[in-house]
């Protein structure tokens, strides 16, 4: 987002309606703002009300700019209705804005119950021309996968989606929606006509340009699960192949080294799903050359290197990311550290990274210590013997 999409000179008119502000959510300087915001997802753009400080409306994932601009109108009413700064509520707008409005107040409150009952109050009684209705759908959407309802949340992509306008939100939707039957139990009736309807339009999307090149990798990456769901090992392999092609390609026309690293992590997930992890390798060697303090990829290298068996190349490679990164993150670097010992054999260092990983864990501000991870980084490091 920040390379491709925040950069834009288009964006600059907006800079007198909205104070602007990045926040590096791995600086402990930052964790009690941090708490305050609740973000659990990468990337969030959340808009606050200036007079108290609260979040009025939350968003996370990417964003075209067209999609962008429309997300600060939303906030911008979000913020008027919300009792903060009192300007009137949402006058001379729709009655579907309002409501979305009040949605997303809702959502972000972290109601999400409630708040998926406001997106489909205000999905029913929108114009079936409402532009705001991708944007509701996929907010709907990602309340209804955020509670675990994913029969729910399969079910609204499967009767919202085709009717979208072929772009992000039409992508965005289908995806969400796959996700959510993927989830599913194998066992769940509804599953496999969720899976048959939602797998066309997933499809249907990587083929459109107006939706951001992420945004179609994670399609692939998603269609790619959806193969090794059934067990179909050659179209795993075939559609890996097909998205890590996609993904050099758009790597190849980037316009900065920031816009080409934006793609060094698909890369490699879509190499480990193609079975090739040295055709990954050249990129983020060229990364690392050209973002020198960046622990990204190092970190990188260091889990290709380990899936080639080269596991001297990948410990260097991971001691040189611990030493560059900071924060939450640091535990991840870690956690492969352990996982290269333990391929190597050595099952002692292993537990010995795992324990470190833990104390550095306990040093972290509590707003930053990732609980699931630490648990999982326990339950590891107690199966190894001492």
């Amino acid at each position: 987002m920040r390379a491709t999409v925040l950069n834009d000179p288009a964006l600059a008119k907006h800079a007198g309606r909205f104070a602007w502000l990045s926040i590096n959510t791995e600086d402990s300087h930052n964790a009690a703002f941090v708490e305050h915001l609740g973000v659990e997802a990468y990337p969030t753009f959340l808009v606050l009300d200036g007079a108290n400080g609260n979040v009025a409306l939350r968003w996370a994932g990417s964003l075209t700019k067209p999609e962008f601009e429309r997300l600060l109108d939303d906030g911008e009413r979000a913020v008027k209705g919300s009792g903060g700064a009192r300007t009137g509520a949402a006058s001379g707008k729709s009655a579907a804005d309002a409501a979305l409005a009040r949605a997303d107040r809702l959502g972000a409150d972290k109601k999400m119950d409630e708040a998926a009952a406001a997106y489909t109050e205000t999905l029913q009684n929108a114009p079936a021309a409402w532009a705001g209705r991708g944007r509701a759908v996929n907010s709907l959407l990602a309340a209804l996968q955020k509670t675990g309802k994913l029969e729910d949340c399969a079910a609204v992509a499967r009767r919202e989606a085709p009717a979208l306008e072929r772009g992000p939100a039409f992508a965005a939707a289908g995806a969400t929606g796959l996700g959510c039957a993927l989830e599913a139990p194998e066992s769940a009736a509804w599953r496999a006509g969720a899976l048959k309807d939602l797998e066309p339009l997933v499809v249907e999307s990587l083929a459109l340009d107006n939706v951001l090149a992420d945004d179609r990798s994670s399609a692939y990456g998603t269609l790619v699960d959806l193969r090794d769901s059934r067990g179909d090992e050659a179209g795993r392999k075939e559609m890996a192949g097909r998205w890590l092609t996609f993904l050099e390609s758009q790597a190849a026309a980037a316009k900065s080294v920031e816009a080409r690293a934006a793609f060094d992590s698909h890369r490699v997930a879509a190499a480990l799903a193609l079975g090739d992890p040295g055709r990954a390798v050249p990129a983020l060697l060229a990364s690392e050359k050209d973002l020198p303090d960046d622990y990204n990829p190092p970190a990188r290298l260091a889990i290709l290197y380990r899936e080639l068996g080269r596991f001297d190349e990948a410990l260097t490679e991971s001691q040189r990311a611990l030493d560059l990164a900071y924060g939450a993150r640091k535990l991840r670097i870690f956690d492969a550290r352990a996982d290269i010992y333990a391929k190597k054999g050595d099952k002692a260092a292993a537990k010995r990274t795992l324990e470190d990983a833990l104390a550095y864990a306990d040093t972290l501000p509590k707003s930053q210590q990732p609980q699931g991870l630490i648990a999982s980084l326990r339950k590891k490091a107690a199966a190894i013997p001492s």
